[in-house]
C-alpha cells in the first residue's frame, strides 16, 4: 500500500485530499492491480493490507486466485466471528477492485465485460449513445460549507452557483448541489437558481447531508423541490434512521437517495426494503465490484436505481464507470470534477483517468479497470 495527499494549501480551499491510501497487488506473472481505499485511515489500511503479516495480507500472500469474487468470499468468511462491516469491508472491497483489475488484464478484457457486458435491453435505450457511454454527475460544494460563522444564504448560493455555471459551460450533463447545513429556504432557492442556469435538459440532484431528523421538514422541502425537476434528494436523515426514510418515501413522489457509507448487499437490502429509491454504493465501501453487482440485482426487481457514489479520485471513478457500463439501472454516477476544485492530486489523477468528453465517459476499452498511476505522480504526492 501507499498513501498520497495534497500539499499544504496556501489558505482556505474548497477541497483537499489530506491522506488517501492506495493498494497495489502484484501476481507472480507480473500483472498489477490498483485500487484506492476511500474513507479509511491509512493506519488502519496498513494493519489490514500491508504485507504478508497484515490482517488480510496473510490470506492474500501466495494465494491461488480463482476469481475476484472467490477471493472476496474467502476474506469475508474469515470475519464470520468478527465485525463484518465498517473499515474491514472497505479494505476488502479495495482488494477486490484491484483483483478485478488483474483479472481483466489477464484475460485482455475491460472489467465491465467480465461483469456481464452492457445489460441494458434494446427497448430500454432512449438515446443511441447509451450503448456507448456512461454519464457522471458532478458534485458541487462551497468552499466554506463547514464554517458555521460564514455559512449564510448568500455565500451558499454564490459559491455553488459559480461551480454550477462553470460545469455547465464545460458540457457536463448532470450536477448535484450540496447545500449542507443550510436553511430550507436556502436549499429551495439554490435549487431554483441551479435549474434556471442548467435549463430543462440537464439532470439536477440535491444532497443535504443528513440534515434533518423529522419527516415533516424533509417532506416540505421534497415537495417544493419537485417544481424544479430534481432527480433525487440525497440523505435527508441520518444513515441509521431507516424508519424515517420509509415514512418519507411513502409520502413524496421525489426519489430519495442514500447509501454512500453503506457496506454489503445486506445493508442495501434494508435501505431498499424501507423505500429508498436510489441507492449509492461506493465500489470499495460496499465490499467490491461483485458486491456492487449484487446491489444492482437487489434493486432492479424493486424498481429502484443504483447511482453509485464517489467523493474520491479517478481511480475509484474508473471502477465505478465499469459498474455503470454493466448496470441497466444506473443512469448516472458521482464524479468530483477536478476542474472546479483546488486539489492538485485530484487534477493529476484526472489526467491519467478515464476522460470525460462532452459530459460522458466512453465505455472503457482497455483491459482491467483502465487506470494506472505513473511512478512520478506517486513519488510527487506520496506521504506514506
Amino acid at each position: 500500500m501507499f498513501v498520497l495527499g495534497d500539499p499544504a494549501p496556501p489558505g482556505p480551499v474548497d477541497e483537499r485530499i489530506e491522506a488517501l491510501a492506495f493498494v497495489r497487488i502484484e501476481t507472480d506473472e507480473g500483472i498489477g492491480g490498483l485500487s484506492e481505499v476511500f474513507s479509511v485511515p491509512p493506519g488502519v489500511v496498513k494493519a489490514v493490507l500491508d504485507g504478508p503479516d497484515s490482517f488480510f495480507g496473510r490470506l492474500l500472500a501466495g494465494a491461488e486466485v480463482a476469481t475476484p469474487e472467490a477471493m472476496r468470499a474467502r476474506l469475508y468468511d474469515s470475519m464470520l466471528h468478527g465485525n463484518r462491516h465498517g473499515w474491514a469491508v472497505i479494505c476488502m472491497g479495495a482488494v477486490e477492485v484491484a483483483l478485478w483489475d488483474i483479472w481483466g488484464k489477464a484475460l485482455g478484457q475491460p472489467v465491465y465485460a467480465l461483469l456481464g457486458g452492457t445489460e441494458r435491453a434494446r427497448h430500454q435505450l432512449t438515446p443511441p449513445m447509451e450503448r456507448r457511454e456512461v454519464v457522471p454527475y458532478c458534485t458541487v460544494v462551497s468552499e466554506k460549507w463547514d464554517d458555521l460563522a460564514a455559512w449564510e444564504a448568500e455565500e451558499v448560493i454564490a459559491g455553488e452557483m459559480e461551480k454550477v455555471v462553470a460545469l455547465r459551460d464545460r458540457g457536463y450533463r448532470a450536477i448535484k448541489i450540496e447545500p449542507l447545513r443550510a436553511a430550507r429556504e436556502t436549499i429551495v432557492e439554490l435549487t431554483r437558481q441551479a435549474r434556471a442556469a442548467l435549463g430543462p435538459d440537464r439532470l439536477l440532484a440535491v444532497d443535504v447531508g443528513y440534515l434533518w431528523n423529522d419527516v415533516g421538514t424533509a417532506l416540505d422541502v421534497a415537495e417544493r423541490l419537485l417544481e424544479h425537476d430534481v432527480f433525487f434528494l440525497e440523505t435527508p436523515f441520518p444513515v441509521d434512521a431507516p424508519e424515517a426514510y420509509r415514512r418519507l418515501t411513502a409520502r413524496t413522489r421525489l426519489r430519495i437517495a442514500a447509501g454512500e457509507h453503506t457496506t454489503t448487499r445486506w445493508e442495501f437490502l434494508d435501505l431498499l426494503e424501507h423505500g429508498v429509491g436510489v441507492v449509492q454504493p461506493y465500489m470499495t465501501t460496499v465490499g467490491g465490484l461483485s458486491e456492487a453487482k449484487r446491489v444492482v440485482d437487489l434493486a432492479r426487481p424493486r424498481g429502484a436505481l443504483v447511482c453509485p457514489g464517489n467523493w474520491s479520485t479517478g481511480v475509484l471513478g474508473a471502477a465505478t464507470a465499469h459498474l455503470a457500463a454493466y448496470s441497466p439501472i444506473t443512469p448516472v454516477f458521482e464524479h468530483v470534477p477536478a476542474e472546479v476544485y483546488w486539489s492538485p492530486l485530484r487534477r493529476a489523477i484526472r489526467d491519467v483517468a478515464l476522460p470525460v468528453v462532452d459530459g460522458a465517459i466512453a465505455l472503457p476499452a482497455a483491459p482491467g479497470i483502465g487506470v494506472e498511476l505513473p511512478d512520478d505522480l506517486v513519488a510527487h504526492f506520496r506521504i506514506g
